[in-house]
């Protein structure tokens, strides 16, 4: 107890407050670092999900199992999935994005008129020998043909 009319020096204030200041900074720091590491588990989790239901050779049960056991024990199942499976994980979702671009650029050639250079260019000569085209033209088509 400090007698009546006492008060707190200098020191004792500024050295309290940055005790106070430096545990609400570690405190902060944790809290940050748990978040972050909470984010990047569910990614994990969410990938692994994704990639459950991605592969097209693994059985229902199989699917199903793994589902269990992300429920029941996330991080032990998450790890045994990553360590068992991992490899083909990246190998999966690289197909799945080569058949989206395959459908995409079949989508667009559909939509844009579909004909490739080489049956432009026969089209042209089929025209050029009728007679329907001249020569020039058919060099034109042939030029706009090829790009």
């Amino acid at each position: 107890m400090r007698p009546a009319g006492h008060s707190l020096s200098l020191n004792q204030i500024l050295w309290g407050n940055a005790m106070q200041t430096m545990s609400n900074f570690a405190q902060t720091m944790w809290e940050i670092f748990f978040i972050f590491m909470l984010v990047a588990y569910l990614l994990v989790l969410f990938q692994i999900v994704v990639d459950l239901f991605r592969d097209r050779d693994m059985s229902g049960f199989t699917k199903a199992i793994w589902i269990i056991g992300l429920l029941a024990l996330p991080f032990l199942t998450a790890l045994l999935y990553i360590i068992f499976r991992g490899g083909g994980m990246a190998k999966r979702q690289a197909a799945t994005i080569q058949e989206a671009r395959a459908e995409s650029d079949a989508y667009i050639r559909s939509v844009a008129g579909g004909k490739s250079s080489i049956e432009q260019i026969a089209e042209g000569k089929a025209l050029l020998d009728s007679g329907a085209i001249t020569a020039d033209e058919f060099a034109k088509l042939k030029a706009k043909a090829i790009g």
